[in-house]
């Protein structure tokens, strides 16, 4: 069964005939205390929240690692502003996909299927988190330039991640949602 695409499931409809269980897709496993399969009652969005909120941390451990070693190297190398942005971005898709991935191969898929959930889970929300850090470490003053051993610099990267996990929860449970992102990952734990 096609598990990506769930459209109109969001707002709880179920046509006759679908059997499968949404709980574990709106809670990703984690809350066995709640109602079975169709408890769409006010907790099914607490849940849904939650598992935004899950998401969009393991995103942003994938994309603050690569961001953190990116904004290391290229600072610590001299690198232009530009190069320093471009190698942080390249390397928070690598980390971000890598982590995916690493939980796709362990539920036992080959890596090409691993792969395949890997984009299919956190391009997008990689996507927006790197275009809200990087705005805002482009957009402080000096933050770039600052050098790896000031206070600028890293609180400016501490409050562009902040910020770009801040934007991407929304993101993430519109996309859990509706089957999608971290949904598709969610399916391949069970």
């Amino acid at each position: 069964m096609d598990r990506t695409d769930h459209t109109g499931h969001g707002d709880g409809a179920h046509p006759h005939g679908d059997t499968h269980d949404h709980a574990d897709v709106s809670t990703g496993g984690h809350d066995g205390a709640r109602g079975g399969p169709h408890d769409h009652g006010r907790a099914h969005g607490d849940a849904s929240w939650r598992t935004a909120v899950q998401a969009t941390l393991h995103c942003l451990t994938g994309c603050a690692i690569g961001e953190v070693l990116g904004m290391v190297i290229g600072t610590a190398a001299g690198l232009h502003s530009g190069a320093v942005v471009a190698l942080s971005v390249a390397l928070a898709f690598v980390f971000g996909y890598a982590l995916t991935m690493r939980g796709m191969l362990r539920a036992g898929l080959t890596l090409r299927q691993a792969l395949k959930v890997a984009l299919a889970a956190d391009t997008v929300s990689i996507l927006v988190m790197e275009i809200i850090d990087n705005t805002v470490m482009v957009a402080v003053p000096g933050a770039m330039d600052a050098g790896l051993t000031t206070v600028l610099f890293w609180a400016s990267l501490a409050f562009s991640l902040a910020l770009a996990f801040v934007v991407t929860v929304p993101v993430n449970r519109w996309m859990i949602a509706r089957g999608r992102g971290h949904a598709v990952a969610h399916a391949h734990h069970h």
